[in-house]
């Protein structure tokens, strides 16, 4: 079963689905992460990923 879009994961949880995920709030920025990979910090911190579009 496919996430929907908007879907959120949290920094060291695992990826649920492939695609494109941007950080919420700011600093932001975008990454290509693929299901089953743990979810990453950004600027040395954790942060809360949104699946914004599909690989």
């Amino acid at each position: 079963m496919t996430a929907p879009l908007g879907t959120t994961a949290k920094t060291g949880s695992s990826c649920p689905e492939s695609g494109v995920w941007v950080v919420v709030g700011t600093p932001s920025t975008t990454a290509p992460i693929a299901k089953g990979n743990t979810m990453p910090p950004y600027a040395g911190r954790a942060v809360t990923w949104k699946l914004r579009s599909y690989a």
